[in-house]
Parts: C-alpha cells; structure tokens; sequence
C-alpha cells in the first residue's frame, strides 16, 4: 500500500487550472506594497525545505542568484518592452546579493522592482492614449518585431514609444483585417489597455511574494513551486473535482491566454472545439452576453470569466494554434460541467481493417488517465474505479469477438498514479520490473508487477503524442524495453520525475495563520533499461510528423528542466528479441504508405506552413501585405481541404488513428494470426 501515498503522480482532474495565482481584488498603491510581516519567515521556510527535500543539490550562491535576477526582470517585463536600461543597471547591485538576501528572509530585490515595472507601465497606458489619437498610416512600409527577448532594453522613453507605436499600430491593423471601423478598433484597444491598468493597480503584497517564491523556487525545476494559502484551497478544490467549467488547464503567455492541456473527459474535450496551444483571445456569457476582450488580462481574471455554474454555456473566441496569420478569431460555445472521474475512464471500440487482401479485427483501447479510487477501495466497494480493471475487462469482452491485435491509445493523457501504470503493464507481460525510482537521498527502488497472469498476449501498439506524460511514459517505455508492442505517434512530453506537498504550516505550529504550500520535486524515473524519462520522453519506434516541436511544448521547453540521465539497468527478461527488424520492415511500409497519401501530404504542408508562420521575425504592417499573406494561407488551406474533401479540424487525429491501425496490421502479417 505504500506506493498509493509516496508516489503519486500529481495530475489534477480540474474545471480549469491556472499555472499562476494573483490575489484579491482590493486595489492597493503600487507606493504602498511592501512585503507582510510573515513573508520573510515564510521566505526562510521556502529555503530551508528546498535545500532539505528537493530532489536537486543545488547550492544557494551567486549564481543562483544572478539566475534569479535574470528570471524575475523576465517575469515581470518578459519581451523587454517597459524596463529601461537604466532600471536595470539601477537594479544590478542585486544580481549577486539574493542568495544571502533570501538566507536573511530580505524581500527589498522582489518588490523595488516590482513598483518600477508598475510605474513603467502606467507610462506606456498614458502614450497609448495619445497615439490612438493620432491613428495610423497602413500604406506605408514598416515591420513590427513582437518577439523582443533577445534584444537589447530600450535607452530612453522615445525608443520605447517607437517599439509602442509598431505594436498597437499591429493590434490596430489585426482588428481592421477582421472588418472593424476604426471608432470601434479603438474603442476596442482603449478598453483593452483600461483593463491592463486596473489589474495592475489590483496587486497585492502576496502577489509579489508569490512571483518572486517562484522564480526562486522554479530555479530548481519547473515542477516546484509556492502557492499561497489562496491558491492552496484552490488547489485543494481542484483535486476534490469540485470546480466547473470547461476542463482545461491555461496559462498567460505574453499577453494571450494559452490552452496548455485539454482535460480528457471534459467539456472541451467531449465538444471537440478547443485544442492544446489555442489562444482564448475572448470570453462571453451564455449565447449572446457580450464578448469580453481578454488580451493582456491576469489569468486567475480569464478563469473566473470561464468559470461557472454547471449547464450554463460559456463563448470563446479563440484563435487556433493552426490558424494563418491574421485569420479572424472563431468564436466556439461550450456547455460548462464538472470534470468527473466517470468521464476519465477507459473506453474500448473493435475496428476492421481491410489491409493487404485480409480483414483484420483491432481492438482500439482509449486510456485517457491513469485513475485509482483510493476511497472506494478502502471503503470495501468491489467495483471501485481502476484503469487496470477497467482495461482488463474490457481487453476480456474483445478477446471474446477474436481481435487480432490491440491498440493503447495515450495521447493527451497526462498521467495518474504510479500503481495503475505498472499493474496496466502487467496485463501484457510476465511478472517483471517496471520503473526505477530514485529519491531525494539517492535511494533506489524497484517497482514490479508480481502478477504471473497476462490479459492479451498478441500483438500490441501504444500511441503517444507530444502530451503524453508521466505514468503513460513509464507504460509507454516499459512495453518499448520488453519489446512487447511497438510505440506510434510523437515524442512523448518527457515528465520523470515526482512530486511531493509540503505544507509550510509545519514550520510555524504555534500559529493558526495559513502559510500555503510547496509542492516540490522528490524523485525521479527511470526506465528498467537505465534511460530515464524525464526530458526525453519517449520515442516513437515510428514517428508521426507533429505541428509542435518538443522543444517547444515538452519538458525540455521549460526552464530549469532535470535533465535527462542514466542509472544501471534492472534484469528483465525480453519478450521479443527480433524488434529492430520488426521495426525497420513497419517503418518502411508505413513511409511508403504516407507518401501517396493525399491527406498525410496535405498535413505536413500545413506542418510545414505553421513552422513558417511562428519563425517570423518581423511582421510586416502594410495593410496590402498582410492582406495578400493572409489571402494566399486561407487559399492554399481551402485547396487543401477540397483535395481530401475533408473540412474536419480533427481530421489529424483521426488519421493518425487509422495510420496505427494500418501499422498494427502490418506487424499482425508479420506476426502472424495470434492472441
């Protein structure tokens, strides 16, 4: 039983969460925020359980502090476009005093800098003003550069006014190519601003200490971070399933509100509208309540705006990580509801497959989390939710209508816990290892399925994508090192490693004062091969071409990522040792299949379009060019989709649905008819 407390893997089955917490709404002077009285003991706490139980040896020393310097100025002012020089060389004499200023709970680096970017700020809201004014000239030949982070910081106020003009001037010409008048696109960017300003002046002194814990705690992996007693209970909330709303997670990137992850199961997900890397861009209220401007809003703002009473309807206008380049945003309704563990089950479906002359029967088995009802186990239920039991019955009602090979479809899940994804294992394997577990305090342990049962012994494939992670990982490359199925799909996200909640009240008994949490990384995976998943992920034995690079949206994407690393093998035991040939032969029919297929063909260009599109450097704000550019994308989508007659935005997922099933079928001939 000890597995079920120590190595859970936290994935939350949430309405909508949010990888930033600000605090309540009372408006407070940016001249008055200033650390409260407990920040600097709590600060203290912070540092003293990271240098005890984190699962890193990182050393609190001018270097950590220059990292955190460079972090918190990026947090603040991510794309250099409010600080000036001269703040930051006011601000140097911190670069190499943080790590003695958080040893000694000294909070004056996180706020000064914080109140500078909240004057800066109040003077780029008074120039808006003006230039709106003035308007713009479209006709003449200028570029705007919206990604600044590698340039150097403004000398004065007029070069920020120059960077300020070009960036509304293309927020102005966006709204234009929409069909705006101008009364109405300034009126729209006036109300924007406005909104800007009033979170601004909506700050709180926990709001500051937050960011600044978590630049300091995210210095030592992307996992760890502080919640303040607020967004603690929230976090409480999500994990009892309690909230509702649409089922995604979301996070602020620049000024946009991004679509990290949509909840299997979940509104979003069941309506099939909104996917991974959308940019929710608006937000309205039943069918027809006004459309609500989002851009540049506080993320805890957007998600309350979400939120709501189940089976009341919430528009978005999002624009799609697919979309061309000023396509006007869509406008999608969702029905809001919780997001309950009944909607996270496995589901399975038996497809027929006509390929090379034969008729095969697949079973496609879709495991959307790795989920376990603790409480019903221990309350004596016989039926309590279990993804293991769940697949072995349904793995027993296919066998029953002799399939001739199953298909493990893991793409978007996220995770769950540990036990489910080891004993899901041994429904396809004999007794064995599973995972490797490295802790804190360099202990090694060994986790195994000790059943001697197999559910389905014939031919097996696993899909992943870019957002596969953490238990489906280890699923994932522990069926890859038994050589007992073949993986499809994309390079999975690359989540190995564990995470554990600390609640800082501990430190502080003799209070009743909350003090909120730090969930921190404990531990960290290894395949039975010695490989670990973290950062990596796992590799497809046949790759899937992806819109994402992995660089881009996996592990390896965010800052201060574990690297990846080996240990020892474990011995194990292989169940087919003829893969790489096996593998080689399924690679090369699928290649030679893709190549003639229409629609395969037709997703790689718009791959290879989008990549274009994100590489620009500079975008242009004539108002012919971008008319042109936009004109030329949305004619060669629609000849794309009038070759394969097929204007279904999913249509990727169901082709690489069909693509497995073709390869499945490919290994099931090589194989052999057995099960």
């Amino acid at each position: 039983m000890k597995r079920f407390f120590n190595i859970f893997l936290l994935l939350t089955f949430i309405g909508i969460s949010t990888t930033a917490y600000t605090g309540d709404s009372a408006s407070v002077s940016s001249l008055n925020l200033m650390p409260e009285t407990f920040h600097p003991r709590v600060e203290q706490a912070i540092m003293f359980a990271l240098n005890r139980y984190h699962y890193k040896d990182i050393v609190l020393d001018d270097s950590l502090s220059a990292q955190m310097f460079d972090q918190y100025i990026e947090r603040l002012d991510y794309n250099k476009s409010y600080f000036l020089k001269t703040d930051i060389d006011t601000f140097q004499e911190y670069r190499y005093a943080l790590d003695e200023a958080i040893s000694n709970g000294n909070l004056d680096f996180a706020y000064k800098a914080y109140k500078v970017f909240q004057k800066r700020f109040t003077e780029r809201k008074d120039y808006i003003d003006k230039i709106l004014q003035k308007g713009f000239d479209f006709t003449i030949d200028e570029y705007y550069r919206p990604d600044r982070s590698d340039q150097p910081w403004a000398e004065t106020p007029a070069q920020l006014d120059s960077i300020w003009r070009k960036r509304i001037k293309d927020e102005a010409l966006r709204l234009k190519l929409t069909g705006k008048e101008w009364e109405k696109i300034v009126e729209t960017l006036q109300k924007r601003y406005d909104n800007y300003y009033r979170n601004m002046q909506k700050s709180q002194s926990e709001d500051v200490f937050q960011y600044y814990m978590n630049v300091f705690s995210q210095s030592y992996d992307p996992h760890t971070n502080y919640m303040s007693p607020k967004l603690s209970d929230d976090f409480k909330i999500r994990m009892s399933q309690s909230l509702e709303g649409i089922g995604a997670s979301l996070r602020t990137e620049g000024e946009y509100t991004k679509v990290v992850e949509v909840i299997p199961g979940g509104p979003a997900d069941k309506s099939g509208l909104l996917k991974a890397n959308d940019l929710i861009v608006g937000v309205g209220q039943d069918e027809e309540g006004e459309m609500v401007d989002v851009i540049g809003w506080r993320i805890d703002d957007v998600v309350q705006l979400i939120r709501g009473p189940k089976s009341t309807t919430v528009r978005l206008q999002i624009l799609p990580a697919t979309a061309p380049i000023d396509e006007p945003a869509h406008t999608i309704q969702i029905v809001r509801d919780k997001v309950k563990l009944s909607d996270q089950v496995a589901t399975g479906e038996i497809m027929e497959l006509e390929e090379g002359g034969q008729t095969f029967k697949l079973g496609v088995i879709e495991i959307p989390s790795f989920y376990f009802d603790y409480e019903g186990m221990r309350k004596g239920d016989t039926s309590f939710a279990s993804t293991t039991r769940d697949v072995k019955r349904i793995i027993g009602e296919m066998k029953s209508q002799n399939i001739d090979g199953i298909l493990i479809d893991l793409r978007g899940n996220g995770g769950g816990f540990l036990n489910e994804a080891i004993d899901l294992t041994g429904l396809f394997i004999d007794q064995g290892p599973v995972v490797q577990v490295r802790d804190s305090d360099n202990r090694l342990s060994i986790e195994r399925d000790v059943d001697n049962s197999v559910a389905y012994s014939g031919p097996l494939a696993v899909l992943v994508d870019n957002f596969s992670a953490s238990a489906s990982e280890i699923f994932a490359a522990a069926i890859q090192d038994y050589g007992r199925g073949i993986i499809l799909g994309n390079q999975s996200f690359g989540k190995g490693t564990v995470q554990n909640i600390i609640q800082l009240n501990r430190f502080f008994p003799r209070t009743d004062e909350k003090f909120g949490q730090l969930k921190l990384t404990v531990a960290k995976f290894y395949r039975i091969s010695g490989g670990s998943t973290q950062h990596v992920g796992v590799i497809p034995d046949v790759s899937y071409p992806s819109r994402f690079k992995h660089e881009e949206v996996g592990e390896s994407s965010q800052e201060n990522a574990l690297l990846w690393d080996e240990i020892d093998p474990v011995q194990y035991s292989q169940w087919n040792g003829d893969m790489t040939s096996i593998i080689k032969t399924l690679n090369a029919s699928h290649l030679a299949r893709v190549q003639s297929d229409v629609k395969f063909q037709n997703l790689l260009a718009e791959i290879k379009a989008h990549k274009k599109r994100d590489s620009q450097k500079l975008i242009s704000l004539n108002e012919a060019e971008r008319l042109k550019l936009r004109d030329e994308a949305k004619a060669k989508k629609e000849a794309r989709e009038e070759e394969t007659d097929d204007k279904d935005d999913n249509k990727e997922e169901d082709l690489f649905l069909t693509e497995s099933t073709r390869v499945l079928g490919d290994w099931i001939q090589l194989a052999g008819r057995s099960n």
